[in-house]
């Protein structure tokens, strides 16, 4: 009997982390290539002559367009699985980077980056991924999982963005396109570690299977805590889009070469591996409401550390590695504060929400980046607004409840 609960216990661990791996490694290919386009910004402008602003308005839509999509995918995800969702995703985001090469006005940049690769991406994105894995696991390891899951992500970029400089450095910016065109096709090995359709609600969450989805998205939009969470994720999505969308121009406006960009980018994925690794962990031991303050303050006072250190390849590493540390390890506690708040049954629509908030930060973050240094010659101004939006971030964290909001049984 007790080698049967052993042997048990043991595939049920077994089949957990095979659920989690493949999660992450989903995550790392669809953001791998997604936080290193602006690696592509230079060379698309001198291979086709579309502008700066093109290209940055290019980049938000798809900002914009990678979060729009959280909330209908992760509904979809939420009723039949994550399955078909992310197959879909995968084929988009294959196809859009393969159509880059071939584009020859800003129009056709637009629905490649803006639209296809963007779609894809968000269909094998936090929301779907997190969301699928939460209902499996108990309470307290989904803080865990979720670390694990966005450091995936991060590890996406770490490996990426050098990867895709060496290649646009030696064999030229479409090979490197069609070269990521391939490397996405191999999220589908991976959709064989995932369940074929959505699991039941959790014990933990039973209660709220009560509630139909319109209605438990009825309640979290009159939840003022959820608003809260919405607000601090625009402000983590307009640093985000600006930085991956713009760091390689503010590197050559300092005169360096574009490999410290490759690198800057990569350190910050590597380090956010760590800072997401550390954020799920410490989400099950402390208020995630205070480890999320205490990310927007740190994001304040390390950019006003850069602000008035010199520009050598050595200050913009420091800078990527502090930053990378909180970059996307706001991901885990703002997902646990929406299972805490509301439970996991609808936990992929709910928190593609304040993805799709996140990512229209990230729109104005690369679009008016675009915008500055095209008016002003420089980025001046968004290190400012980035400074100010991190420290209202912080303040607007403090009110958040993390008390579980029951929500009403609909009538039969």
């Amino acid at each position: 009997m007790m080698q049967s609960t052993m042997s048990s216990r043991t595939s049920s661990n077994a089949a957990m982390w095979t659920l989690i791996l493949c999660a992450a490694a989903t995550l790392m290919i669809t953001m791998g290539g997604r936080q290193s386009m602006g690696l592509f910004v230079a060379p698309i402008t001198q291979a086709t002559g579309i502008g700066i602003v093109s290209i940055s308005f290019s980049l938000a839509i798809a900002q914009f367009t990678w979060g729009a999509v959280q909330p209908v995918f992760g509904a979809i995800a939420d009723q039949y699985g994550a399955r078909p969702v992310i197959f879909l995703g995968t084929l988009l985001l294959a196809a859009g980077y393969a159509l880059v090469p071939n584009v020859q006005s800003p129009l056709m940049l637009t629905l490649a980056l803006g639209l296809f690769t963007a779609a894809g991406a968000g269909a094998g994105s936090f929301s779907i991924l997190i969301g699928a894995t939460a209902s499996e696991l108990p309470a307290e390891k989904r803080s865990m999982a979720s670390g694990i899951i966005n450091a995936g992500g991060s590890a996406g970029q770490f490996v990426f963005a050098p990867l895709l400089q060496f290649l646009i450095a030696g064999f030229g910016w479409i090979v490197a396109l069609y070269s990521l065109a391939a490397v996405s096709l191999l999220s589908l090995p991976l959709l064989l570690g995932l369940r074929k359709r959505a699991p039941q609600a959790s014990v933990a969450s039973a209660a709220v299977a009560e509630a139909s989805l319109g209605a438990q998205v009825r309640i979290a939009l009159r939840d003022r805590s959820y608003w809260l969470l919405h607000a601090g994720f625009f402000t983590c999505g307009f640093h985000i889009g600006f930085l991956v969308t713009h760091l390689p121009g503010e590197v050559s406006l300092c005169g360096l070469p574009a490999s410290v960009s490759a690198t800057s980018l990569a350190l910050i994925g590597l380090f956010n591996i760590m800072g997401s690794l550390a954020a799920g962990a410490l989400g099950g031991r402390y208020r995630m409401r205070s480890i999320l303050g205490l990310m927007y303050a740190s994001r304040a006072l390390i950019i006003a550390i850069y602000l008035v250190s010199p520009r050598t390849p050595l200050t913009f590493y420091l800078f990527a590695a502090a930053l990378g540390f909180s970059w996307l390890a706001t991901v885990p506690p703002t997902a646990g504060l929406i299972g805490k708040l509301f439970g996991t049954r609808y936990l992929g629509t709910l928190f593609g929400l304040t993805l799709l908030s996140h990512q229209t930060g990230g729109f104005f973050g690369a679009w008016v980046g675009g915008l500055t240094i095209s008016r002003y010659g420089d980025y001046g101004w968004m290190w400012y607004a980035d400074i100010a939006l991190a420290v209202a971030a912080a303040l607007l964290c403090l009110p958040i409840r993390e008390a579980y909001v029951k929500p009403v049984a609909q009538p039969a």
